[in-house]
């Protein structure tokens, strides 16, 4: 093909020869070859220099062989002839379109060019990918696997970026330094946090992006400087050590087709004028919604655009940067970090090299091709030199290969640990972040609930974390007994559990929470229907009492719950799978949605145009999907038949979804009802629950007592640091079982003697009297309340009536 080049765009040869030089020194080198590949990964992508040259670098397995000659593979970059505008839903812009060639060595192309646009906060950078045609004709493309912009999507071209003057300008120098060590030194890791806050950004604000929750901690921080009283809302937001954010990478994007096309960077026309090959790009703002692990793994040194109002990696910085200078006292920011599978998109974005085959969430990763390995870590090093604390490794039990030495399927645990090595290097400040493994072995083995230790990272990695047994997916507190039943791992939570997180709302227990079948027993002294129980169960003041106030480990909270907002597993990215993961998801409508929440004229727009007036139709519709698409073996084709026979002769007159729908209550949707239509309902009914999980339309409604309760339990968990210990021998600690009453009760103290605690926890069942000092053989005289869940009042430490859900701590008025 004809290479149309600019003048000012050119790849200069000298600085070209210099780097292949480098190159070819690091692969000729005698280090191991797993030390070449991490070399060779740090000089991947493009990065823009002090001396405005950019240099490229792509790793180009799958092209050997697969091409006629070196030359049909080149560079093809995309400068805008004018400004963009990163606000605007859709525009149109001119893009002046060079090519060039690099230089191939091996499996690798590097280059360096002179003239092209580094993007900044105001400026759009040059737009890149690698493109040749394949041996069909059929035009390919290969795009940076580490970019540091991606304002378009992972299908877009990535966008030069000039990271080097963001760095050096970002407000947070003076608390990296004072964290982090210069040359020479050995590289401290940064402490563990008290506690954590765990949100979706997508959710946790109603801007819904990361400018949003600066904006929103700003706010709160004006106020702390200027002694101003916080709302109910605000107080749920402050009080913790770190912020862990769901996933921020770069999610898989809707896809109507299965093509590799992009939907917000769509060529229109194109042209030559005065400035050489000119070609005009409709440029969409990415309005992805995902909860975040669905990723393809490209673009993971960088962050999701549709989490960016601005579209630019200033933002991140600025949150991160806004945090880190928060009035209280510095606030992490840990990042939970998907290296453990790739969604099944990734196929259409990376080498096969990356791949190793299917398994239930996409594919797994191969980790143990070294340039594969270095590749990875190399994300991850650029994602966390955005100043990130501290990192949560998801699905650590993922990791595994099949070791021929041995002939067994082995974790690899040399990985994970290295995950917590990846030194963090910000304006020459050098850190190791805080690890939290999230890792459920033997899953997905039979009985992996009861057969996990959760210890195995920390066994190997002492001042690392891991999930403990209590904030794992499968834990659903709003069924009867759950406490008598975990009996077993509480224990084990108090003993062994200080390097475990703990606490009892996550993205995955709520979640989980959604799927209870409704005819397993329910506790309904948490409340008096479904949304009412998960909510108090999910924030529960003896509960939060308990894991605050004396137990061991490290306590997370996550916003949706301490909210009372809904949450459930979102996704609008894909029509392949959206049916199917509708009819899972179908439970959050009867635990999570009031007819009341329902009717509001601002929620389930999308649906309600699809005649779903009111709760109960969209419930009974959901039901017989969820039926229809289990007997029907996903079949989308056969679940639609199924669907529609509903209308005119019910086949299945006994089961109640179907008798519902038989009624007619949605009689002319079910008669139009075809393949097309259910994808359109799965996608707005995604779309709907995004939008009524967002919590910032919960605020409100807040209990102020309940949240002042959850912060003052914060700042007793900050004054006694040492809870976090496991207890001792001198220590007390027992239940109290009757019937279907379950109370938590005990006296811990701190190593020297000098503080001592008493609790006591309501966690289910009716209401009792207790006697405290029989119970715990102690002096009331000498004891007062240091904390009481909302409404509790105590006279007479004598005769305290607990209700299900109350709590409180007592302290020591002197020394016992």
């Amino acid at each position: 093909m004809v290479i149309a080049q600019s003048e000012s765009i050119r790849l200069v040869p000298e600085e070209t020869g210099k780097l292949l030089a480098w190159a070819s020194g690091v692969e000729s080198s005698t280090n191991t070859f797993l030390e070449q590949t991490k070399a060779l990964a740090r000089r991947l992508g493009a990065y823009y220099r002090t001396d405005g040259l950019t240099e490229f670098g792509f790793w180009v397995p799958r092209l050997i062989g697969d091409v006629l000659h070196e030359r049909e593979i080149y560079l093809e970059i995309f400068t805008p002839l004018e400004p963009i505008d990163w606000r605007a839903k859709e525009q149109r812009v001119r893009f002046k379109r060079d090519r060039l060639h690099l230089e191939q060595q091996g499996e690798f192309f590097w280059g360096v060019v002179a003239g092209l646009q580094a993007g900044n906060r105001e400026q759009a950078g040059s737009f890149y990918w690698l493109r040749y045609s394949d041996l069909n004709g059929k035009l390919q493309t290969i795009r940076d696997i580490v970019p540091n912009s991606l304002p378009y999507g992972v299908f877009a071209p990535a966008e030069l970026y000039d990271l080097d003057s963001v760095q050096q300008n970002r407000a947070d120098l003076d608390y990296l330094s004072r964290t982090s060590v210069k040359e020479g030194k050995k590289i401290p890791r940064v402490d563990a946090p008290c506690n954590i806050l765990e949100l979706h950004i997508g959710t946790a604000s109603s801007e819904g992006t990361l400018e949003g929750l600066t904006k929103l901690y700003e706010g709160i921080a004006q106020k702390i400087r200027q002694n101003l009283p916080l709302s109910p809302a605000e107080r749920n937001y402050i009080g913790y050590d770190a912020i862990q954010l769901l996933p921020t990478e770069p999610t898989i994007e809707y896809r109507d087709q299965y093509t590799a096309e992009s939907e917000f960077f769509l060529f229109v026309e194109e042209d030559r004028d005065e400035w050489g090959e000119v070609v005009e790009i409709e440029l969409s703002k990415p309005h992805t919604q995902d909860w975040g692990y669905d990723v393809p793994i490209i673009g993971s040194s960088t962050t999701n655009s549709a989490l960016l109002g601005s579209l630019r990696p200033d933002e991140v910085i600025d949150f991160i940067a806004t945090l880190h200078n928060f009035p209280s006292h510095p606030i992490e920011v840990i990042y939970d970090l998907v290296y453990g599978h790739a969604d099944n998109q990734s196929e259409l974005l990376i080498s096969r090299q990356f791949l190793k085959g299917p398994n239930m969430y996409g594919q797994d990763l191969n980790h143990q091709l070294p340039m594969v390995r270095a590749i990875l870590l190399e994300m991850q090093r650029r994602k966390l030199n955005t100043g990130a604390d501290g990192i949560r490794v998801d699905g650590g039990q993922d990791f595994r290969f099949f070791n021929p030495f041995s002939g067994k399927v082995e974790q690899d645990d040399a990985y994970l640990l290295e995950m917590s090595n990846v030194v963090q290097e910000i304006a020459g400040h050098k850190r190791l972040l805080f690890t939290i493994f999230e890792d459920g072995r033997p899953w997905p083995e039979e009985g992996w609930e009861e057969k996990s230790r959760y210890r195995e990272l920390i066994e190997l990695k002492s001042e690392s974390y891991q999930w403990g047994p209590l904030i794992f997916a499968h834990n659903t507190p709003s069924l009867k007994g759950f406490w008598e039943r975990k009996w077993s791992r509480v224990l084990e939570v108090m003993t062994i559990g200080d390097r475990w997180i703990t606490g009892c709302a996550n993205h995955d227990t709520v979640r989980r929470g959604n799927q209870i079948d409704l005819n397993q027993p329910i506790n309904w002294h948490l409340g008096k229907n479904l949304p009412e129980v998960i909510l108090n169960a999910y924030d529960n003041p003896a509960v939060t009492l308990w894991v605050y106030g004396f137990s061991p480990g490290l306590p997370m909270d996550f916003i949706n719950a301490t909210m009372h907002a809904p949450w459930l597993f979102f996704r609008n990215t894909d029509e392949r799978y959206g049916v199917k993961v509708v009819s899972e998801e179908i439970g959050f409508l009867s635990w999570q949605i009031t007819p009341q929440l329902y009717n509001q004229t601002h929620f389930f727009t999308r649906l309600k145009l699809l005649g779903f007036k009111q709760l109960k139709q969209l419930q009974e519709f959901g039901q017989a999907l969820n039926l229809a698409m289990i007997q029907k073996d996903h079949v989308l084709a056969d679940v639609v038949e199924m669907l529609r026979s509903c209308v005119e002769e019910n086949p299945f007159p006994d089961i109640p979804p179907f008798k519902e729908l038989s009624r007619g209550r949605m009689v002319r949707f079910l008669k139009k009802l075809d393949e097309d239509r259910l994808k359109n309902f799965a996608l707005m009914f995604m779309e709907d629950c995004f939008h009524v999980c967002n919590v910032s339309h919960y605020y409100s409604s807040l209990n102020q007592e309940q949240t002042e309760f959850n912060l003052a339990l914060r700042d007793f968990r900050h004054q006694h640091p040492w809870l976090a210990e496991n207890i001792t021998e001198s220590d007390r600690f027992d239940k109290l079982s009757e019937g279907e009453r379950t109370i938590f009760y005990g006296v811990r103290s701190n190593p020297d003697k000098t503080e001592t605690i008493v609790m006591v926890a309501h966690l289910e069942g009716e209401p009792i009297n207790l006697n405290l000092p029989e119970l715990l053989q102690l002096d009331a005289k000498k004891w007062e309340v240091a904390l009481a869940s909302p409404g509790l009042v105590v006279d007479d430490l004598s005769s305290v009536t607990l209700n299900n859900s109350d709590g409180l701590l007592l302290k020591a008025v002197q020394h016992l």
